[in-house]
């Protein structure tokens, strides 16, 4: 996911205003702030999902559980990693058809987080406490970020025509 930004953006130069998609100036900075609650959740469910889970014995609403999460960090990562491109390809482009591929790649996103979401509540066992505790209230903010920022309020403005 990272390597598709860096190479846009060095793609790209000058053009990271345009990656704001519309969205107004007065509601950037909780952009900033949701970004920066987002990658600390993110460490917070992955560092539980990596290091406090035995994925022999983890199991989300009784079924297995590390399978489950590789298919939900898969429907967020891959996605994410395209949505720069496609939205530079959206705005070049200026295709309607476009902004509703960029759309649908945030509602992908949005979906496989609240299934992160899901199953992260839904684990067992959910030893330590804390750090499942801190997992879930992660994937929260994560969420914030990926359903109600992205997904709606960044989809919603985001224009090309």
């Amino acid at each position: 996911m990272i390597g598709s930004y860096v190479l846009e953006l060095t793609s790209h130069p000058g053009a990271v205003d345009a990656l704001w998609g519309g969205v107004a100036r007065s509601i950037r900075p909780y952009y900033s702030a949701g970004m920066i609650l987002a990658a600390v959740g993110y460490f917070a469910f992955t560092y539980f999902l990596l290091f406090r889970i035995d994925p022999a014995k983890a199991t989300v609403f009784g079924r297995g559980g590390a399978k489950i999460f590789l298919l939900l960090y898969l429907g967020i990562l891959i996605p994410s990693a395209l949505w720069m491109p496609a939205t530079f390809w959206a705005i070049e482009k200026q295709s309607v058809l476009l902004v509703w591929v960029v759309r649908i790649i945030l509602i992908l996103v949005a979906l496989f987080s609240l299934g992160l979401f899901a199953a992260l509540s839904g684990t067992q066992p959910r030893e330590p406490a804390w750090a499942h505790t801190l997992a879930v209230i992660g994937s929260i903010f994560f969420c914030i970020q990926t359903v109600i920022l992205d997904a709606i309020v960044w989809g919603m403005s985001f224009r090309v025509c």
